[in-house]
């Protein structure tokens, strides 16, 4: 065959594995809004129900409690069950459990709905990176991932836009019943659209090929006790216990720290969250693309990656000084570019398991780091609360924020310095 045979061919490729990636975008924005709107409504319900801030913590605390063990959980559910279905149960789990929210009438049974809304949406990302790595091959895993985890900043920025319009009309109870049931369509579409790129009928020969170009795996589902035992899963672990509790941070309090710091409310911090989300999105997609051109380029996945990520880490440092900005909108500016650099690290930390392990090990390492960032926001959550309770100040928590993301690069470096593939055999 001749070259400018397979360069027709090639022109010639399917694209749907970038409609995977659009449905994954999507669930992706469901799971945000979910995720977010307590965050949005906490200073309707603190002052409803007279939460203080270690009660508020409280809940956040079994969110993650719940999260962490789901996640560890729904990282073998779908390496056994595939993506299609163990994401299809998690959505279930999770949005019943986001409609009951509209029946909670007190801390407990707020706690009762977080908790079941974590242990489903803990499957979200062993699903979605599972889903990944079936469908893209290595060279676009960073970019296929930054695209999806984009769906984060877009729930994100729904969010405060809808429900506050949502709760002024018909009250906080109706803005979890209503856009949980709206929120079924999209479990509809995954279940019709989706399944392995072999057997799927918009795929074809040359996008299968282009899929598949990576060495193919060997061998069963590699048991967690060889997983367990590779530097890599520990990498990957760290990175995820030290920056995602800063996502969650920024999630569950920054509403908050806008109608403490700048007097805003439930009708006036929408736009400013809106723009800091933006610039997430923004960064989530920079992240992915950079790290995947510099491979383009020749040069080495390990090393994209983990330069990538240190830029990422210098773009946080600015966030310790925030709590003294005396202007709404330069603070904005620099919480967003925090929150942007925390995507662009994270879709190329969510790449590592991917990148050195095979499928079949995926989900699991994916849950083992979920897990162990869940235990890093459960603790970093109690600290939030107790911080604000005794001392009313955001700073040593900026301070926090501003730093892990440096610790994490070096983590990741010193155990994983080649990033080669993982000896799990």
């Amino acid at each position: 065959m001749t070259t400018s045979t397979t360069d027709s061919e090639a022109a010639r490729a399917s694209r749907f594995r970038w409609v995977i990636c659009g449905l994954l975008f999507f669930g992706l924005v469901i799971n945000y809004v979910d995720r977010q709107m307590l965050g949005v409504l906490k200073p309707t319900l603190s002052k409803e129900f007279g939460w203080s801030e270690v009660e508020y913590a409280d809940i956040v605390f079994w969110f993650q409690a719940a999260y962490a063990a789901g996640y560890l959980a729904f990282g073998r559910i779908v390496d056994k069950v595939g993506a299609k279905i163990g994401y299809a149960v998690a959505f279930t789990i999770w949005n019943i459990a986001h409609i009951a929210h509209g029946f909670a009438g007190s801390l407990t049974q707020f706690i009762w709905t977080r908790v079941a809304l974590g242990l489903g949406e803990s499957g979200v990302f062993p699903a979605g990176i599972k889903a990944v790595a079936e469908w893209f091959p290595r060279k676009e895993r960073a970019f296929a991932t930054g695209i999806f985890n984009a769906g984060s900043n877009i729930g994100a920025i729904v969010t405060p836009l809808v429900v506050p319009a949502i709760t002024i009309a018909y009250g906080w109870q109706w803005a979890f019943i209503l856009t949980g049931i709206v929120s079924f369509i999209w479990l509809a579409a995954w279940l019709l659209v989706y399944r392995s790129p072999d057997r799927h009928r918009r795929v074809n020969s040359p996008e299968l090929a282009h899929i598949r170009q990576d060495p193919p795996d060997q061998g069963a589902a590699t048991p967690w006790t060889r997983v367990l035992r590779t530097r890599e899963t520990w990498a990957y672990a760290l990175g995820k216990f030290l920056i995602d509790p800063i996502w969650w941070f920024f999630l569950f309090w920054l509403p908050g720290y806008l109608v403490q710091r700048y007097g805003l409310d439930i009708k006036t911090f929408g736009p400013p969250l809106v723009v800091v989300y933006l610039m997430s999105d923004a960064g989530s997609i920079l992240g992915g693309w950079y790290s995947s051109r510099l491979i383009g380029k020749g040069v080495p996945v390990g090393r994209a990656r983990k330069l990538t990520m240190l830029i990422c880490s210098l773009c946080v440092l600015p966030i310790i000084g925030a709590q003294y900005i005396s202007s709404l909108w330069a603070a904005v500016a620099v919480i967003g570019l925090a929150t942007a650099a925390h995507q662009g690290f994270s879709a190329n930390l969510y790449t590592l398991p991917s990148d050195v392990f095979p499928r079949n090990a995926v989900g699991s390492v994916i849950g083992i780091g979920g897990t162990v960032g869940a235990i890093g926001g459960m603790l970093f959550s109690k600290y939030v609360g107790q911080i604000l309770d005794q001392i009313g100040s955001y700073t040593p928590i900026f301070v926090v924020a501003g730093s892990v993301y440096l610790i994490a690069v070096a983590g990741i470096q010193l155990l994983a310095p080649r990033y080669e593939p993982a000896n799990v055999q």
